[in-house]
């Protein structure tokens, strides 16, 4: 039976440019799929197709049981939509902001401007509440939009990078509600390029790269495809490297790397902890002092570079443009709304 998102097949193209190349997803009611990528790899195409912003060439969707093809307005009033660009209407203050968008949903005044104050507390926004929007920093309206995105409690949810420009406690309280949020039932697609974020919430991954998905599974999957542990170790003393190098490769399951400038070197092992005592005991036999030694398990960067050939913080954003090549439009910065309309702000 599939998910409470499911995708079978989906092309896209801009042009000459294939966004998405047969892309297939399925992510069980209740979890967090992490969809990652470098950019122009199809993230966001993806998800605009999934929620009724961009109709697709070819393949099927189907999102909270409906047809996106068939019913998009019944989609739209069941999805909740957090994209790359805070989508909140400036000159409104943010209790207004959000009341509006429950008026858009067809919820009573009075309904909208509880679930509104809800929203506020729930997002650290209560004291800004009365403000306009444009007096908001960037990670306020962040969370704004955020909580727009849910205020009718949508049974699915697509972010798109939620926590792009977010300083480290800001994300971490988003972090919070996206968890709370998937323990009350909801189900969430997350893009992101953030991948301790991924790490930290999804579980389960997809990687695409080129319009097609690439690598699935989880966290642990999907690191266990790099290799296992490996001892890195940075000696003090340059002239020590090559010594060094020996010595790892007396203990080592492969080949020995080694950066030169920054005077660190890599190993793949076996044996855990009881190897690591060993390597350090010869290293203290034959005399080398070392500024940093431990022993390495595989993340998710290791998983990234070794399937698109570049970490993620190596790609670069597009402008004007999505993660894509698609050009921009109000829809595409908006959120989807109730009743089969499209709010563009």
């Amino acid at each position: 039976m599939p998910g409470a998102i499911y995708a079978e097949g989906l092309v896209k193209t801009f042009g000459d440019v294939r966004a998405l190349d047969g892309v297939d997803l399925d992510v069980p009611e209740g979890t967090v799929l992490g969809l990652l990528g470098p950019n122009g790899a199809g993230k966001t195409t993806a998800v605009r197709c999934l929620t009724t912003l961009l109709r697709p060439d070819r393949g099927k969707a189907v999102v909270a049981g409906i047809d996106v093809l068939k019913d998009p307005d019944a989609v739209r009033r069941s999805v909740g939509l957090s994209g790359q660009f805070a989508a909140v209407d400036e000159y409104l203050t943010g209790r207004e902001n959000l009341q509006m968008v429950g008026r858009l949903y067809q919820m009573g005044a009075k309904a909208a401007k509880a679930r509104a104050g809800e929203l506020l507390e729930q997002f650290h926004l209560a004291d800004a509440a009365d403000r306009t929007a444009k007096t908001y920093s960037g990670g306020m309206r962040r969370r704004l939009d955020l909580a727009a995105a849910l205020v009718v409690s949508p049974p699915v949810m697509f972010m798109d990078e939620p926590t792009t420009g977010l300083d480290p406690r800001n994300r971490q309280q988003l972090w919070e509600v996206i968890k709370h949020l998937v323990s009350g039932g909801t189900t969430l697609l997350l893009t992101t390029q953030y991948l301790e974020e991924a790490d930290h919430l999804a579980h389960h991954i997809c990687v695409v790269d080129h319009g097609r998905v690439i690598a699935r599974g989880t966290s642990d999957e999907l690191k266990a495809r790099t290799g296992g542990e490996r001892v890195e170790l940075v000696v003090h003393d340059r002239e020590h490297i090559r010594a060094a190098a020996e010595v790892l490769r007396g203990f080592g399951k492969g080949e020995t790397t080694v950066e030169e400038h920054t005077r660190k070197l890599t190993v793949p092992v076996t044996g855990g902890a009881k190897l690591l005592a060993e390597v350090i005991r010869e290293l203290d036999a034959r005399g080398m002092e070392i500024d940093d030694i431990g022993l390495r398990r595989p993340t998710l960067d290791d998983v990234f570079i070794s399937l698109t050939g570049h970490a993620a913080e190596e790609t670069g954003g597009t402008g004007g443009a999505d993660d894509d090549g698609a050009p921009q439009d109000a829809h595409s910065r908006g959120r989807t709304a109730g009743a089969g309309k499209e709010q563009s702000k």
